[in-house]
């Protein structure tokens, strides 16, 4: 195995990220505002709403805590509404042009702390006052990311059925359509009904 060098593993750690942010854009694409917005399980987990959520993150852990606060208000903290949940769901008045531009650029504020400081720059974040450094909120923002990614793929499909890290790249063979999905389930669930049977 080859060892990377510091700046290949910046270089890696970043492309990371990008990748996902990029999932979490591509799952508003062509949908109507109301389901870009709309609760889709019982807790309201929401498209928009979780691209404002993690604009919130790319704000704090990758501006903040490197000393490089994000220039443009994120009104939903100003009266501590983000331990309330007002980051993960968008007013009528916060248009998706709006939160997705902010998350853009929240990421580009991110984008050049990534580039101008070494990942072991320390930093101290803003909530717990903790000393990390630059490769550890790097790494925390990629899982952070990649979660709700795998929040908003579920949610998409929810809607109307898209799935996949981009549109069109779900990687199977070119048969599989509606009644394969429909096999594949139903075996699925007759696998989940017999386990219970057999275990009681």
């Amino acid at each position: 195995m080859v060892a990377l060098s510091l700046r290949d593993e910046k270089e890696y750690l970043h492309e990371q990220l990008r990748e996902v942010r990029s999932v979490m854009l591509w799952k508003l694409d062509g949908l109507t505002e109301r389901d870009r917005r709309r609760p889709m399980t019982p807790t309201g987990t929401n498209l928009l709403g979780l691209v404002k959520h993690l604009t919130g993150m790319e704000a704090s852990y990758l501006g903040e805590t490197f000393g490089r606060p994000f220039d443009q208000p994120l009104p939903w903290y100003d009266d501590g509404g983000g331990w309330q949940n007002a980051d993960m769901w968008a007013t009528p008045e916060e248009s998706t042009d709006y939160i997705v531009g902010l998350y853009r650029d929240a990421c580009r504020n991110a984008d050049r702390t990534i580039d101008q400081l070494d990942l072991d720059a320390h930093g101290t974040t803003p909530h717990a006052g903790e000393t990390t450094n630059l490769r550890f909120c790097l790494i925390g923002m990629i899982v952070e990311t990649a979660r709700h990614a795998g929040h908003a793929d579920i949610t998409r499909e929810l809607i109307d059925g898209s799935v996949g890290a981009a549109p069109d790249e779900l990687s199977l063979p070119p048969d599989v359509d509606a009644q394969w999905w429909r096999t594949y389930k139903a075996n699925v669930t007759n696998a989940a009904d017999a386990a219970a049977h057999d275990r009681g």
